[in-house]
């Protein structure tokens, strides 16, 4: 099946188009309906009437954009009209609320007139907290954004414009940084003289480059002050004529340090770019082909070619969804009245210095495990980078805030806590406990310290002060891969195999000699890293230590059982897995360690998983899991729940509400516990759950985790002797982060 039919095929495919209207409080109830329309709605109606700010307040304004087009101007189909634009500005508004939990109207008006079209989307003000103009042709688009920004309290953005400015001026910003050159100095010639070109290089200008270095050229040659003084130009474009030659695209290339492709494919040729400035920088944006190729631009000269496209398949892909989303997202979280140049320059800094951290996992895997670090095949991040959100949108923020745009000010931590919850609750959860990790931070070892992925992590640990890392493994390895990642990163490394450590063999023989181990065994042992790092905790040479990363879970098990150990009051460990929905929490035990636990030992892991969902700041509900509630069968599988559930309502130490045995749904649908067993402990649903055996919890966080669309933290190994985890096979950098920040709240003296 062709791209096309494919298209189609999603498009129709029921329910029609890509989005829909949500509701976003419960309506299932009387009385919630008359809140959510009349009489009830009557409430916070009058209170926008006394102040029309209110709206941001009780409403979707704050959040709302319009995406609004005539459809006179659509990225390879031209002037197609408003009703078959309408896919497109659905498309936008997918993109909007992907990247950045902004809800959108696409609104798609029947006007050429742009008086007309002016006069519409002013009266629809008081819906919106922005506007995005899309997909207008040049010269109408420049009046049409000018207009409504004067006439409008809200951000009004023409994307076609301003987003490809901004992309572009990141990835300038780096690609200047990379080859030695300075903006002010830069030949800069540009291929196309419409909106999105005349904005580009006015963006260009106020990044640093000089308007007397700009070269334009249009279908008719390059853009001089003798077809401006002949009207040859339009008022938009004037600006950059410059007092040369007449000449065509090929003259204008001559010697230039940047071309600028934003124009119509295949107009570049391998001899122009040959003819340019030494180690040049081409941006050939045409879509959907390039005014060059990539591999023909590539390949031109001997020296560096810094090359980017508007193409996914070529590295470098200048793409608006980089900007666009976040920046509304800044603009909005602040009530801007405006977004302003100030805005977009920081929009366009912060951009190009992610481009220069450590790529996630998931970026990674997402373009088939491309090697991505900063160079001239990587000078601007990838779309799905979800860190893009949490740089792009503060710092808009705080330009609308420094530059007079915005209404209402923002608590750098508590926003960037706000939009780390937009992605996800346990984006949200895990930031509490990086918070504390970061309040006193403790030494890890990281048990398989060679491992790119663990060098990364400890970087990442390192460099966000969430904990000191100590790398156990081969130091020259190690080094080689802090050097071939490009990480700016000193780690303290400890190689088990590359000294003596007496202290630790005999602290290893003394601890397991009447197990079988003999001196000379233990002596092997201690330079294995996973042994090695189980002794240093137990040594105090270091506060917590993960392994498991290259292991099977026993066998990364097996040595912290061995030398670490439980908990002097603990019997047995247990494995807790965080999962996080939309609107809710759960913590779920055992799905690691005990295969068939008796009561005592669901008593004892009821008690862990309690104390894992505190240190989250999450007060624990607990129910012991079963296919009976509250005796409806009665056997010994059954019972067994029902004895813990029973033991710990009757300690007086519990100090949190726990019951059971109950079905998984009683357990978690507030009607079923209240209604149907009322005189049960829980109150709420429990937000702990404990499951009968391994097998059921490992069965049951795998479903959910594929099924159900949760997030997972884990498995965090609790009731040890000392901050000891183990990591799963398949986590990526930002799991061994995780684990490692809760290892370390774990180990601060004071938990």
């Amino acid at each position: 099946m062709s791209l096309e039919e494919d298209s189609l095929e999603y498009h129709r495919r029921e329910p029609a188009g890509k989005l829909e209207v949500t509701t976003t409080k419960s309506t299932t109830t009387q009385r919630e309906l008359s809140l959510a329309y009349s009489p009830g709605v009557a409430g916070p109606c009058r209170e926008i009437a006394d102040d029309s700010d209110a709206a941001y307040q009780y409403t979707i304004k704050e959040n709302l954009v319009g995406v609004v087009s005539n459809g006179s101007a659509v990225l390879g189909l031209g002037d197609i009209g408003p009703q078959a634009s309408k896919p497109v500005m659905e498309g936008k508004g997918v993109l909007f609320k992907r990247f950045a939990d902004i809800d959108v109207f696409d609104i798609e008006l029947d006007h050429d007139d742009p008086t007309a079209f002016v006069e519409s989307v002013a009266g629809m003000e008081p819906t919106f907290g922005g506007i995005n103009l899309e997909d207008i042709k040049a010269p109408e688009c420049f009046e049409i954004e000018a207009r409504l920004r004067e006439r409008l309290s809200i951000p009004v953005f023409h994307d076609d414009q301003h987003g490809t400015a901004i992309i572009s001026g990141a990835a300038l910003l780096n690609a200047t940084e990379i080859s030695g050159k300075a903006l002010e100095d830069l030949e800069v010639t540009f291929a196309g003289a419409g909106a999105a070109a005349v904005a580009t290089a006015r963006f260009y200008v106020s990044l640093g480059v000089q308007t007397e270095n700009i070269t334009m050229v249009d279908i008719d040659g390059i853009l001089t002050t003798e077809r401006a003084e002949a009207g040859d130009l339009n008022p938009h474009n004037r600006e950059f004529a410059r007092d040369v030659p007449d000449g065509g695209l090929s003259d204008a290339m001559a010697d230039a340090d940047v071309f600028v492709g934003l124009s119509a494919g295949g107009i570049v040729d391998r001899e122009m770019v040959r003819s340019m400035a030494e180690n040049p920088i081409v941006f050939a944006m045409a879509n959907p082909d390039p005014e060059i190729g990539y591999e023909e631009a590539k390949t031109a000269r001997e020296d560096t070619v810094i090359m980017a496209t508007g193409r996914s398949d070529y590295p470098n892909q200048v793409n608006n969804v980089l900007g666009f989303p976040f920046i509304f997202r800044g603009a909005l979280d602040v009530r801007a009245t405006e977004i302003n140049e100030t805005m977009k320059v920081a929009a366009a800094e912060a951009i190009a210095d992610l481009a220069k951290a450590d790529v996630p996992d998931a970026v990674r895997k997402a373009y088939g495990d491309q090697p991505l670090q900063f160079g001239p095949e990587y000078i601007i991040p990838k779309p799905v980078d979800p860190r893009i959100l949490f740089e792009v949108a503060p710092a808009v923020a705080q330009a609308a805030i420094e530059s007079g745009a915005a209404r209402t000010t923002v608590d750098p931590d508590r926003y960037l806590e706000r939009l780390e919850a937009r992605l996800g609750k346990s984006r949200e959860m895990m930031r509490v406990v990086r918070n504390k990790a970061k309040s006193d931070p403790q030494r890890v070892a990281l048990a398989e310290g060679d491992d790119e992925k663990i060098v990364r992590a400890a970087y990442q640990l390192a460099d966000r002060n969430i904990a000191r890392p100590i790398l156990l493994g081969n130091e020259a390895k190690i080094r080689r891969i802090v050097d071939d990642v490009g990480l700016e990163f000193d780690p303290d490394v400890v190689d088990p195999a590359a000294g003596e450590y007496e202290t630790y063999v005999d602290a290893l023989y003394e601890r397991r000699r009447r197990k079988g181990i003999t001196r000379k065994e233990a002596a092997e042992l201690t330079r294995d890293s996973n042994y090695f790092g189980a002794v240093m905790v137990e040594q105090d040479d270091a506060d917590a230590m993960l392994t498991g990363l290259t292991y099977h879970y026993p066998s990364a098990l097996r040595p912290l059982l061995q030398v670490v150990g439980t908990a002097a009051d603990v019997t047995h460990a247990a494995g807790v897995y965080m999962l996080t929905f939309k609107n809710r929490v759960v913590f779920l035990a055992d799905a690691t360690v005990n295969q068939d636990p008796d009561a005592e030992t669901l008593e004892e892991v009821t008690r862990h998983a309690a104390e894992i969902a505190r240190r989250f700041d999450v007060e624990p509900r607990a129910a012991l899991l079963s296919y009976s509630n509250f005796g409806s069968v009665d056997n010994e599988g059954t019972r067994k729940p029902r004895r813990a559930a029973a033991r710990l309502r009757a300690d007086p130490a519990v100090d949190f509400p726990v019951d059971g045995e109950m079905q998984a749904d009683t357990a978690v649908v507030e009607e079923i516990v209240q209604e149907t067993y009322e005189f049960s402990d829980l109150d709420e649903p429990a937000n702990v759950l404990v499951f009968p055996n391994l097998e059921a919890g490992n069965i049951a966080y795998k479903l959910l985790q594929r099924l159900g669309g949760a997030d997972t933290v884990g498995p965090m190994l609790a009731g040890m002797a000392e901050p000891v985890h183990v990591l799963q096979r398949d986590d990526e950098v930002r799991d061994i982060v995780n684990l490692a920040a809760v290892a370390a709240v774990e180990a601060q003296p004071t938990n």
